[in-house]
């Protein structure tokens, strides 16, 4: 482990994936003591780990915090890499696999709870199914996770056919620039938000979005409708309400999930797994545990109760 940006409470590892010079990051923040065994952390797109008030959340409750940046995303990103981009979500659970080896085998906890955030909460879903033999995991958290599209029918059915053909012949298309502005310059301090994160990590408007990458979501996306088979117990928190498709920023942004539609995780997170708890959080951006403080301080609250009962 080496010093992270985040300060000396923070080290970092890198994971090595697969040949070819990709590598995920795995960055720790340890409790003391760590009673309750760990939670590992894993980020949207557009993202990486930042959020070192969660992390401090969780230590002060006797958890090691773990958190991974995957390969092409934040500290894992290399010169000449298509940042963001896999063509099968699946390639991420190697970053997964990688990082619970070393949170079990090497820092001996028992317990492990994995907390996944928008694309994050897609693929901790997808390898919880994937591991559900393997009793690696004792709760799954999902804070805003990206269970469907949040586009009109359209897009959803003629424009997911065309995306799976696309994605296929020409995986590195760009099929749209970015996400815009209004989610980035809600939670960014330099706009009108709380939070100082690396721009060149997290762009304001993203990172532009590419055929390949989204055939590999909605493929995501098909199997949660079709019924994921989680063992483990699940928590989903969502926001209240979305405000979808502003093209500036309001302050309706600022209590909304301004990046996904809310009623497609009612709909969709009960095919999780067997044992799915739903919570409302009202006035929540995209990501609740950085809302306003009376906000995030509920959203956390809950995954305390919800551990606390498992």
């Amino acid at each position: 482990m080496t010093a992270d940006v985040l300060g000396a409470d923070y080290e970092t590892r890198t994971l090595p994936l697969g040949g070819g010079g990709v590598s995920a990051t795995l960055v720790r923040r340890r409790a003391r003591p760590a009673t309750r065994g760990a939670v590992l952390y894993v980020h949207g797109f557009a993202d990486y780990f930042f959020q070192a008030h969660v992390a401090e959340h969780f230590t002060a409750r006797a958890f090691d915090f773990y958190a991974v940046d995957l390969r092409a995303y934040g500290r894992s990103l290399r010169p000449g890499e298509t940042a963001n981009y896999v063509p099968d979500l699946a390639a991420h659970f190697e970053e997964i696999d990688a990082a619970t080896r070393v949170i079990r085998e090497e820092d001996g906890h028992r317990h492990l709870v994995l907390l996944g955030h928008s694309t994050g909460g897609l693929i901790t879903s997808l390898w919880a199914h994937e591991r559900r033999a393997d009793d690696v995991i004792d709760a799954l958290v999902l804070n805003s996770p990206w269970l469907d599209l949040a586009e009109p029918w359209l897009v959803r059915t003629v424009g997911t056919a065309l995306v799976r053909v696309v994605g296929r012949v020409a995986p590195r298309l760009v099929v749209k620039k970015g996400l815009g502005p209004v989610y980035g310059e809600s939670i960014h301090v330099d706009h009108h938000g709380e939070w100082d994160f690396d721009t060149t990590w997290k762009p304001i408007e993203a990172f532009p979005v590419l055929a390949g990458w989204l055939r590999a979501v909605r493929r995501g996306h098909a199997a949660v409708h079709r019924g994921l088979a989680v063992a483990a117990p699940v928590l989903v928190l969502h926001s209240g309400r979305s405000h979808l498709h502003a093209k500036r920023w309001s302050p309706e942004a600022m209590t909304a999930d301004t990046v996904l539609d809310v009623e497609h995780m009612r709909r969709w997170a009960p095919r999780i797994g067997r044992d799915v708890t739903l919570v409302q959080v009202d006035n929540g951006m995209h990501d609740l545990f950085l809302s306003a403080e009376p906000v995030r301080k509920r959203a956390l609250a809950e995954v305390d109760e919800f551990l606390d009962g498992i």
